[in-house]
């Protein structure tokens, strides 16, 4: 058994894949290979991913497009790439890109643990990200749908469909010419049987080819055998009629599918078509692949950002919500870093490129989003297999229904019975559930990544409506994970301006962050000679001369040992005491401020029926407990180590109900075992960090706690719309089959329950495209 390092995946493009049918026989069989740990077909996308052994790789991706080929002539798969099943380890450098340039304009991000005084632990990701070593160019230029399919096809181009709609219009003809000239016997069967070559002899020849090789039921084999058996008890113009029916019901499904990939694909329309590569003082146009690092380009209003970089020349808004989500528009000037992906709303600026275009924020979202469609909900699971033993059982059904009726009851004929059963089997295709409801998932991925979050699978989407329990990270998830001076408190004799500005000057020479918070606090330049003997005392803080003057900052404990009398503050956060010359001249506070958006992500999750919400925090108990109480957070534990945040998890596990799910919110760098652990893990900002990348099932570009909400309401809303299409396609069909079943329905409305069902189910799953009105 090889290990996952030792996979390979594997990606193509099935050009000509007309239904969803064919994907879903096409994936069965590849998986039966040997050597294929996972293969997933999506009709949607048009896409077959595989994952196999790597020391087998080449001869699995033969023998896996042979397969295609053999089952589906007409479908022409073509890779368009081949990777590593597990990517490298990205940095957390590429966390901080989203947040930092597309919230903040900042490039790092911190992460730390907060006591009192100067006692932390801090870290910093700074690192370049490894990327992946393809490039996604090709792959999403390639998933733009094809418009011209091969042989009966939903891809109907405007060629296509002229074609096809000048041979149903012939075969109309010329049945109209059946049903209304004085004519019989064999010249009425001649007419007819034209008229059904012409409007359904690709169905007939489809099914034919099918049948050759071993694969019976489906929807041409269904259609062929109802329509020949019309013609077989003298049922002509019933036949052609019902055949020229379903034809134009798949034109119609055709055109619905094509317009809601089109929909998802504009969606998700965020890469860059080319770049203006700077070259002394010319422009050249190139395809974005071609930039390599360190080069200069060149966007103009208006135009997309082709590559990730920082600005050199200009100032520009910058239109991030294709990225985030976010519908205000960011400031950039030289210095701050942009994102591929972001639309340059105005202003001419230059770039210098930090990133290749594989590695770009915009092609790890593509691949988020195009690698989603491979874990797949439990609900298209049970679809696929429900499909998959319905057809036969419905066929011999109709066989029954066709011989044992005008066996045991007196006065019943062959030929009601045989066209009852026909009825039967065209009621009978399951197109309308295997369509939509991939369809219907695919879109509320769709619109949960146009509103900023990634969803890393159907199954993931499908889990939020189960959601009970959401535990929060505070540090970097609630709060904004930056220390800011929140309270200044001089003592006697002493002016808050005078407080900050020696601890500013105590605070020079740390590169501690609650040591950068109190210098912008200060913000004016500190001159280097004003300080000497410069002295950390480990846990206690600092001891250093300032113009002359012995100057002591850091916590109480410090105080104590100088023997300096200090106040004990009312306010939460880190404390920062200052001495002058063994007088006590007063306290700083320095916090982690809480995000604007986290009160307002709390409630909502509490309109939306979350039962509770929990915070785990590594930070000092007083702290937790005021974010807590500010926020409205029912349950908070804290001063917890990784290791006892996986136990609190496994803790509110034990205590849920059997069908009850647990969402845990990180910021996708230090929370990487909770967010494996939990039933749904979420990495806030994380989009480029490996844990975000691995370890998360959602990741939300934006440091913005209401998103999950945001999330739950698009899962919600996709669930509604699956389970409306599987209720709304079964109930029409039922109630046909029983109608066929007694003769009273007839072919017509037999038709209309198999095509039309498809088509208004299509149209429905497409409204999962647009975000709930309540989010």
């Amino acid at each position: 058994m090889s290990t996952v390092e030792d996979n390979v995946k594997r990606k193509w493009v099935l050009d000509g894949l007309d239904c969803a049918n064919c994907a879903m026989k096409i994936e069965n069989k590849v998986k039966k290979i040997e050597g294929v740990s996972s293969c997933s077909v999506n009709f949607a996308t048009k896409t077959m991913t595989l994952e196999t052994t790597a020391a087998a790789a080449d001869e699995i991706a033969k023998q896996a497009e042979h397969t295609v080929t053999k089952l589906e002539p007409h479908v022409k798969p073509r890779a368009v790439r081949a990777s590593r099943a597990v990517k490298k380890p990205l940095s957390a450098e590429g966390a901080a890109q989203v947040r930092g340039a597309a919230v903040q304009g900042q490039g790092h991000v911190h992460t730390h643990s907060e006591a009192h005084g100067h006692e932390h632990a801090h870290g910093e990701g700074h690192s370049h990200e490894e990327g992946h070593p393809h490039s996604h160019a090709a792959e999403h230029s390639h998933s733009k749908e094809d418009s011209h399919g091969h042989g009966h096809s939903h891809e109907h181009g405007e060629g296509d469909t002229r074609r096809i709609l000048m041979r149903l219009g012939g075969g109309a003809i010329l049945a109209a010419a059946g049903m209304f000239l004085p004519v019989s016997g064999i010249t009425e069967l001649l007419i007819f049987l034209a008229a059904y070559l012409i409007v359904g002899g690709e169905v007939v020849l489809a099914a034919a080819r099918n049948i050759v090789r071993g694969q019976v039921f489906d929807e041409n084999f269904l259609m062929a055998l109802a329509t020949i058996g019309a013609f077989a008890i003298g049922e002509y113009p019933e036949g052609v009629a019902v055949m020229l029916f379903y034809q134009v019901g798949e034109l119609f499904q055709g055109m619905a599918v094509n317009r809601s990939r089109r929909s998802i694909t504009a969606l998700m329309d965020i890469r860059p078509e080319f770049a203006y590569l700077k070259e002394g003082s010319n422009l050249r146009k190139v395809s974005p692949e071609e930039v390599r690092v360190g080069d200069s380009i060149v966007v103009k209003p208006g135009e997309k950002v082709p590559l990730d970089g920082i600005i050199l020349e200009g100032s520009a808004m910058m239109d991030t919500s294709a990225l985030t989500g976010e519908s205000v528009p960011r400031s950039t000037q030289p210095g701050s870093q942009v994102l591929s992906g972001f639309i340059n709303r105005n202003g001419v600026i230059t770039i210098e490129v930090t990133k290749d275009f594989g590695e770009s924020a915009v092609s790890q979202i593509l691949e988020l989003v195009q690698n989603a469609t491979n874990n797949k909900a439990k609900t298209e699971n049970f679809i696929t297999k429900f499909a998959r033993a319905y057809t036969p059982v419905v066929v011999i059904t109709a066989l029954l229904l066709a011989v044992v009726p005008p066996l045991i009851l007196s006065g019943a004929t062959f030929s009601d019975w045989i066209y009852r059963a026909l009825v039967f089997l065209v009621i009978s295709c399951p197109c309308a559930l295997v369509v939509s409801i991939p369809l219907g998932f695919f879109g509320g991925i769709g619109a949960a990544s146009k509103n900023g979050i990634l969803v890393k699978g159907s199954n993931y989407l499908e889990a939020l409506n189960d959601v009970k329990i959401v535990v929060f990270d505070k540090t970097g998830t609630l709060t904004k994970g930056q220390f800011t001076v929140t309270g200044n408190v001089p003592a006697e004799g002493f002016t808050e301006q005078e407080l900050l500005r020696v601890a500013a000057y105590a605070e020079s020479h740390s590169g501690h962050p609650i040591a950068e918070s109190i210098r912008a606090a200060y913000g004016e330049a500190i001159p280097g000679e004003a300080i000497t003997g410069y002295n950390e005392i480990s846990g206690h803080g600092i001891a250093v001369t300032v113009e002359g003057k012995a100057v002591l900052a850091g916590n109480a404990r410090l105080m104590e040992r100088e023997g300096i009398a200090s106040v004990t503050p009312q306010e939460y956060g880190t404390i920062v005491h200052i001495a002058v010359d063994k007088r006590y001249a007063g306290y700083l506070v320095i916090a982690d401020e809480v995000k604007d958006d986290s009160l307002k992500a709390i409630q909502a999750l509490n309109a939306l029926g979350i039962r509770k919400t929990v915070m785990l925090t590594g930070d000092a108990a007083p702290v937790a407990e005021s974010v807590g109480r500010q926020l409205g957070i029912q349950e908070i534990h804290a001063e917890l180590l990784p290791g006892d945040k996986v136990a609190a998890i496994e803790q509110l596990e034990r205590e849920k109900g059997p069908k009850e799910k647990i969402i845990f919110v990180g910021d996708g760098i230090n929370d990487t075992p909770v967010l494996a652990r939990a039933d749904v893990g979420i990495a806030m900002g994380g989009l480029g960090s490996d844990a975000a990348i691995e370890a998360a099932d959602i990741v939300i570009m934006t440091d913005e706690p209401s998103k999950i909400a945001s999330a739950i309401g698009i899962a919600k809303r996709t669930r509604t719309i699956v389970w409306q299409n599987i209720a709304f396609a079964l109930g029409v069909k039922a109630v046909f089959l029983l109608l066929g079943a007694f003769g009273i329905a007839t072919m017509w409305e037999a038709v209309f329950s198999d095509v039309g069902v498809t088509v208004l189910a299509v149209l429905n799953s497409m409204r999962a495209l647009q975000p709930p009105k309540s989010v």
